[in-house]
């Protein structure tokens, strides 16, 4: 056994969470608290007792965490993990299912699919029932089928009125696993369904992989969902050596299947778990532990805990109400600019990212793309400029099949071959080729349609305020329709994305900066900065979603009003409200020494003004705790 002195760095809880070894353990893991410190002690303790690294599971949700973590652990033992399992639940389940797959029927050269792959199978078999895409959109569907499997329910258990085996859903969901297992492919929600299948039909496997994982240890374990809990429960089922770290407070993934239940009935489903609690925050001021803490109490579904911290008091946390959007935007680009010089959603970022920009801050987009880099975006920007000139042929390549009208593959690669063999734009072949009579009748027909649109489309550029015939474009080329149809988180927030765009021309109309034109090329200059030159230092944007598990000297959380956070959808369901608020504990629980808070008091959404109230969520915060600042 070698030396532990690596333990003497832990507190109390953590150093008890650490040595506890024998059964059941769910720690409670507050923000800042230094779960993973406890995590990778807790592996090095167990391999330090004599247990093998091929014996000890530990399940993260990403590979970056999973290497890190096998690094930290690695520097503490001084010697390699050769034969360790630490991994995300997907690769997991994959490895078993290589060595284990053919107990199934599955062939030993299966394929996994990727996102793409999914969905041009679930195309297919919409197409082979005959349907239409805009009645079944392939993305809802695509949405709805993970879930399903999310939950481990396959087409014939599902018991979804609207989604049963009986339905037409229910079927294109039964044919897609047809047409998956016909390319001897698996999707991702396959890893996990098929490995719980897998566990119950072949018990000696199951007992296998028992004994191999004598310790299994699972890493935010309030983000996994039922078919990750089947998998924990089967694989632990016989010793009950199961350590899971989590916080209920920052579950914030239920749109994605996450269940809070997992967590909050961890004694119930393991009646002699050892529960601890970290509670020591590291990261933080008093002043924020306090607000944070006051905030999530308002939260019922929570098992509870008393974060602390050791740190002084710190700065006032400063709430300021700014006229509108555009105030509010100049009003944080102005506090960052100040901030340096002294030392949520993704639709909202365009107006601060506009003002960075004027002002020649860097900034970087944690997590997704800056905004006028967004498909849905470039799409719009695409459709302004085919309107205004039908010959500019990278416009009208990106819109001409978007969204979905017929004019698909055939009729696209027949107008670049004509134009690789002419050496023509795309524009120009696709005009010499109806010229010369190169399609079929139908695609003609089509195309027809299709440019009948666009000159329409031209006319509202020319004789109407480019907001409207933005606006216009989008609603009646079946664009914002398309999106509507879909009834997914994605499609939802490419909506509000361009209802934002819509507010940017708006903005840029009321300005008096230039017609149509001059928009395009400012949204293009925009969309050309990478990076701003002379700049030591970058600000970070980032979504709320994308904060967690981040932590940053200084916090600036805009848009806190009511239909923004909470969500406008989600504002009349319980469970949904407290999702939401434990959205923004996790915001606040970000900073370590200031927290400012933003709202304006009246919002555009797609171009039309709207007065909007306070987020409820900040009355949850004891008044001496905020210094409020009301912009005129």
């Amino acid at each position: 056994m070698s030396s532990e002195n690596f333990l003497k760095n832990l507190n109390p809880p953590q150093l008890e969470a650490v040595m506890h070894i024998e059964g059941p353990l769910l720690i409670l893991a507050g923000a800042g608290s230094g779960k993973t410190r406890v995590l990778t002690h807790r592996i090095a303790h167990l391999m330090n007792q004599g247990l093998a690294p091929e014996q000890v599971l530990a399940v993260t949700f990403t590979n970056k965490a999973a290497g890190e973590m096998r690094e930290r652990v690695e520097r503490l033992l001084s010697v390699p993990l050769n034969g360790f399992w630490i991994s995300t639940f997907h690769s997991t389940c994959l490895r078993i299912l290589r060595r284990e797959g053919q107990n199934l029927g599955l062939p030993r050269d299966f394929i996994i699919l990727d996102e793409k792959d999914s969905l041009g199978l679930i195309r297919k078999a919409i197409a082979d029932f005959n349907l239409n895409e805009e009645a079944y959109p392939p993305k809802q569907i695509e949405y709805r089928i993970d879930r399903a499997k999310g939950d481990g329910k396959g087409p014939e258990e599902f018991t979804d009125p609207e989604f049963s085996a009986s339905t037409t859903f229910g079927k294109i969901y039964a044919h897609y696993q047809e047409l998956l297992r016909e390319a001897k492919g698996l999707d991702f929600g396959d890893l996990l369904i098929m490995t719980v299948e897998l566990f119950r039909k072949c018990p000696d496997v199951l007992i296998r992989y028992q004994s191999q994982f004598r310790h299994v240890l699972v890493d935010e374990y309030q983000d996994t969902n039922r078919v990750q809990y089947d998998f924990l429960k089967l694989l632990c089922r016989s010793h009950q050596n199961l350590c899971v770290v989590g916080d209920e407070d920052q579950s914030i993934y239920g749109w994605r299947g996450a269940d809070l239940r997992n967590i909050l009935d961890f004694e119930r489903d393991f009646p002699k778990a050892r529960v601890i609690r970290l509670e020591q925050n590291y990261r933080s001021t008093k002043r924020i532990i306090a607000a944070a803490s006051a905030l999530i109490a308002k939260n019922r579904l929570r098992k509870g805990k008393k974060l602390w911290t050791a740190r002084a008091e710190g700065h006032p946390i400063f709430s300021i109400s700014s006229r509108n959007e555009r105030y509010e935007a100049s009003a944080v680009a102005s506090l960052v600019e100040n901030l340096l010089s002294k030392d949520r959603t993704n639709a909202q970022s365009r107006l601060i990212e506009d003002e960075l920009s004027r002002r020649r801050i860097a900034y970087q987009l944690v997590g997704g793309l800056r905004f006028y880099e967004r498909k849905e975006i470039k799409d719009a920007i695409s459709y302004l400029r085919a309107s205004l000139n039908p010959e500019e042929s990278l416009s009208l390549r990106r819109i001409i099949n978007v969204p979905a009208r017929g004019i698909g593959k055939s009729v696209i690669g027949k107008v670049e071959e004509i134009g690789s063999e002419r050496g023509l734009s795309f524009a120009t072949a696709l005009r010499a080729g109806r010229e010369e009579k190169l399609f079929s009748p139908a695609a003609e027909r089509k195309l027809d349609v299709f440019f009948q649109i666009l000159n329409k489309f031209h006319t509202y550029c020319v004789s109407e305020p480019f907001p409207e015939a933005l606006h216009r474009i989008l609603k009646e080329s079946g664009y914002l329709g398309n999106l509507e149809n879909e009834r997914t988180e994605e499609a939802r927030a490419r909506l509000e994305n361009l209802g934002e765009l819509i507010n940017a021309a708006r903005d840029f109309w009321e300005r008096n900066e230039g017609g149509i034109l001059e928009y395009l090329d400012q949204a293009a200059l925009v969309s050309d900065i990478d990076e701003l030159e002379g700049a030591s230092r970058t600000v970070k944007l980032l979504t709320l979603h994308n904060a967690k598990g981040l932590e940053f000297p200084v916090v600036i959380i805009a848009g806190l009003e009511d239909n923004l956070l909470p969500h406008l959808h989600s504002s009349h369901d319980e469970e949904e409200l407290e999702e939401e608020r434990r959205l923004f504990y996790v915001g606040v629980t970000r900073a370590k020494d200031r927290l400012f808070l933003f709202q304006a008091r009246e919002r555009r959404f797609f171009g039309v003004p709207s007065f909007s109230r306070p987020s409820r969520f900040l009355a949850d915060i004891p008044k001496e705790f905020v210094e409020v600042i009301v912009q005129p």
